[in-house]
């Protein structure tokens, strides 16, 4: 086991490097980039703009389109100075290769509009991000694996079949509709205002109790997160049903019956195991998804302002330093919890050889 691990770590390398180029180049021929907005804003309002943006990151490390159809009858010394700021005097390999190089230090550089540097924007933005995806999980995993093996259990039953109709609505409804709807019952709407409606924690969060920001702190949480298991446990809790059904009608599920076990001991002793593989292969994807992707618009909604709004607000302002130092992270949490997975595999099932897998 030890030396698969060592080589998915090794192969963690290429895959970054193989990602970020597919997306420098992507970026590098998208039009609209931050010198084409700079160069708009000084036609538009002067030499003072420039003044007003000498302030920000340096970006060397970024990608961009520099040849701008708005630089024309713009000197081309000014022209000049407002490439140097963004780092694109220089060819795109040699920018490609020195973001490769500062990437491996976790050097992101800095914003190119905020005035601070990626890896702060991140860590700043990190807690938002942990809060929502960590409880979100945990709350599916509690809810969908009893639910799931209840269903299963109980399959073609009543309790099976309106649990069914209630997992339709949830995966068919986006979360941030949830979202809106709980805004509107739950957070001041048009009915009750019991809940508070921006962000994690309240104004006079530093001069409470503990327990008393304990407490603040679900208190921000309750709805989106609620908006999320909502809109997140449904695959999870379908997943873990045909899962166990698939392992229910098994031969050896037959034989330990007809031995005389217990049902209980049959389901928790034999088949959860078994039926609880596909279900931990399933647990990067949903984290990631929760993390970083589902909820964005939970957080554009319920004003939380974490990673997924900073990636977003970031491609949409063409911050490339931010847009590639968020991509970087994203991905390197997915390899590893990919990688984390397989290690559960081997905990769950010690049966299950990936060197062997391999040599094969």
């Amino acid at each position: 086991m030890g030396s698969y691990i060592l080589r998915r770590l090794a192969l963690i390398i290429p895959t970054l490097v193989g990602i970020m180029l597919l997306n420098f180049v992507i970026v590098q021929a998208a039009p609209g980039g931050p010198v084409e907005q700079m160069i708009a804003e000084v036609e538009g309002f002067g030499g003072d703009a420039l003044d007003r943006a000498s302030g920000g990151g340096s970006g060397g490390e970024v990608s961009g389109n520099g040849d701008s159809r708005g630089s024309r009858g713009l000197p081309p010394e000014l022209l000049k100075e407002i490439e140097v700021m963004y780092g694109f005097d220089k060819p795109a390999h040699e920018r490609f290769l020195k973001m490769l190089g500062d990437y491996a230090t976790f050097d992101f550089g800095e914003s190119f509009y905020r005035q601070r540097t990626v890896t702060d924007l991140i860590v700043d933005k990190m807690p938002v991000s942990i809060s929502l995806g960590l409880w979100s999980t945990l709350i599916i995993y509690l809810i969908s694996i009893p639910l799931g093996i209840r269903k299963a259990v109980t399959d073609g039953s009543r309790f099976d079949v309106w649990t069914s109709s209630a997992i339709v609505i949830g995966y068919a409804i986006p979360g941030f509709l949830f979202a809106i709807l709980l805004i509107v019952l739950f957070a001041g709407g048009s009915y009750l205002d019991w809940f508070p409606l921006r962000g994690l924690t309240s104004s006079n969060f530093d001069e409470m109790t503990w327990y008393q920001q304990i407490g603040d702190y679900f208190w921000h949480l309750a709805l989106p997160v609620t908006a999320n298991v909502i809109g997140g446990f449904a695959t999870l809790t379908l997943l873990t049903k045909n899962s166990f059904l698939d392992e229910i009608g098994k031969q050896y599920v037959v034989t330990a019956r007809a031995k005389g076990l217990e049902e209980k001991r049959v389901l928790y002793g034999h088949v959860f195991r078994n039926a609880m593989l596909i279900v931990i292969a399933s647990l990067p994807g949903v984290l990631v998804q929760l993390f970083f992707t589902g909820s964005l618009l939970i957080e554009v909604i319920f004003s939380l302002d974490g990673l997924g709004l900073l990636g977003f607000e970031a491609a949409l302002n063409r911050d490339y330093p931010v847009v590639f130092g968020t991509l970087y992270i994203f991905t390197l949490m997915g390899l590893v919890l990919k990688l984390i997975s397989d290690i559960t595999y081997v905990l769950v099932d010690p049966r299950i050889d990936f060197e062997s897998r391999e040599g094969a």
